[in-house]
């Protein structure tokens, strides 16, 4: 191999050197240089194994052979655009197409989910001739321009800007945090009207709603769940207004919810979206994506005029290995996986629930799961600190989590799906034991009750997997003494 192994200190140097400073890396103070890895676990340069429980990029588990080898076969013979005639990519086309509704019929492949989601807007421009968009808060959908305009989970980042006068954003459907919550007699009904009402205002102001788009499952927001028929009533809403709308399945989709396929089929078998996003895990760490529509939503993207050409969209080793990753997720029995380990990990969880006053609220589907943790479970008071100290604390005993949400004090988990009973067993139990050590130091005993200590005998802030200082609302950058809101810049997963 030509490529130089270089010891961990060099590699740090190195990439403050050349790679941008705005590239954040996990655990700053002490980052972890992973060299390999296989299944659920990744290794570092001394060979020392970590259970990895956030990386649904590696959606068959890392490394997979079938994968790799199907890859390196078709390398072996051809990779070129898809201008020219070959079996992997309309082979490919007809097996994912197998898996969606079959009014999902066309498709447009791309290297990311960002190229995708941008796709997805032209196609909603042109398909609509409208303009505006709308969004949820907190949503994340890529790293692009016009993505970057529908995500407020990056726009509110932005120091003293403001988003577009085309981006409406609605309520995240948060039952455990937001506006409408689980004891409201219908939730759904009651975030969908916000939609509603926001087309309303929209139509005031002269203009006309291309597109509504939503993470099927909210990830950077928190891992929120949508109550059920929320979906069925915004699109109602949407489509009278002569709008579409875009599933973003780039998180969640290909079995990870357990009980079906793509997680916007949690809504109902009446609820299909117009067009729907993929990305992260269709390739296993390939560099792969999809927009599925339509064929009006097709024809109408034609009669621009306009050809749709990707240079590396659906070339031969792509699709190679797009069709292994669905080979693998069918013969390894994944989206099964996916229930029974995902069924089980938040048994375990909420059994947590009932021990530890931290633990505000578990939630999540097969395995993608959440659990928010907080100081007070009455006044919902997020635990920012104490999440971050429970992921530092994870790490030093070789399990990856991650956090996010608007506050940061959601532990996330969304592993590959072949994650076992047994991994969830030590996470689990790891976490019981933090938890445990954390309440003591918080004299935090009852749900609602908080001992307050002394100044003096505070323990240490952590900081957030991404070098910063946290405590309580707000997070103290190691580089700076300025303040900023819970959304500052952090470390997408």
């Amino acid at each position: 191999m030509s490529t130089e192994i270089l010891d961990k200190q060099k590699t740090i140097e190195l990439r403050k050197k050349h790679i941008g400073p705005s590239c954040k890396i996990f655990f700053s103070p002490d980052p972890i240089k992973i060299v390999q890895a296989k299944g659920q676990y990744m290794y570092d340069e001394e060979g020392q194994r970590y259970l990895d429980c956030i990386n649904n990029v590696a959606h068959v588990g890392h490394c997979h052979p079938d994968v790799v080898k199907a890859g390196a076969r078709q390398m072996e013979l051809l990779n070129t655009n898809s201008r020219f005639l070959h079996s992997n990519l309309v082979l490919y086309a007809q097996k994912l197409q197998a898996t969606l509704p079959d009014k999902l019929s066309v498709c447009y492949f791309a290297n990311s989910g960002s190229e995708a989601n941008d796709l997805a807007l032209r196609l909603a421009w042109q398909y609509t001739g409208h303009k505006d968009i709308i969004t949820l808060d907190h949503a994340y959908h890529g790293h692009v321009t016009s993505l970057i305009d529908i995500s407020p989970y990056k726009f509110h980042q932005l120091s003293g800007a403001e988003h577009k006068q085309f981006v409406h954003v609605a309520a995240s459907p948060d039952v455990y945090r937001g506006k409408y919550r689980v004891d409201h007699p219908d939730p759904s009904t009651a975030y969908a009207d916000e939609v509603k009402d926001i087309i309303h205002k929209v139509h005031q102001k002269g203009r006309k709603i291309a597109a509504f788009v939503a993470e099927s499952l909210q990830s950077c927001g928190g891992q929120v769940i949508p109550p059920v028929g929320y979906f069925q009533k915004v699109a109602e809403h949407v489509h009278q207004a002569g709008g579409v709308f875009i599933a973003d399945e780039v998180q969640v989709g290909f079995g990870r919810v357990g009980t079906h396929f793509w997680a916007f089929q949690l809504q109902g078998e009446d609820f299909v979206p117009d067009i729907v996003t993929m990305g992260k895990p269709i390739g296993n760490g390939h560099p792969l994506s999809c927009v599925v529509t339509t064929k009006e939503v097709a024809e109408a993207f034609m009669a621009s005029g306009m050809e749709y050409f990707n240079t590396f969209g659906g070339n031969p080793v792509s699709c190679a290995i797009g069709l292994a990753v669905l080979d693998v997720i069918e013969k390894e029995d994944l989206q099964g996986n996916a229930l029974r380990v995902g069924g089980y990990l938040t048994s375990l969880l909420d059994k947590q629930k009932e021990k530890h006053p931290l633990v505000g609220n578990v939630r999540g589907r097969g395995l993608f799961v959440g659990m928010e943790l907080v100081k007070d479970r009455g006044k919902l008071t997020p635990a920012t600190a104490e999440a971050q100290e429970v992921i530092y604390k994870l790490k030093e005993q070789h399990i990856l989590l991650s956090v996010d949400g608007p506050h940061r004090n959601v532990l996330k988990f969304k592993p590959p799906l072949c994650f076992t009973t047994e991994d969830a067993d030590t996470v689990v139990e790891k976490i019981d034991h933090i938890l445990t050590e954390l309440e003591e130091a918080l004299g935090l005993n009852l749900p609602n009750t908080v001992n307050v200590q002394d100044e003096g005998s505070k323990r240490k802030l952590p900081t957030d997997e991404n070098g910063q200082q946290c405590h309580k609302d707000l997070v103290h950058s190691r580089e700076s003494s300025h303040q900023v809101l819970p959304q500052t810049k952090r470390l997408k997963t």
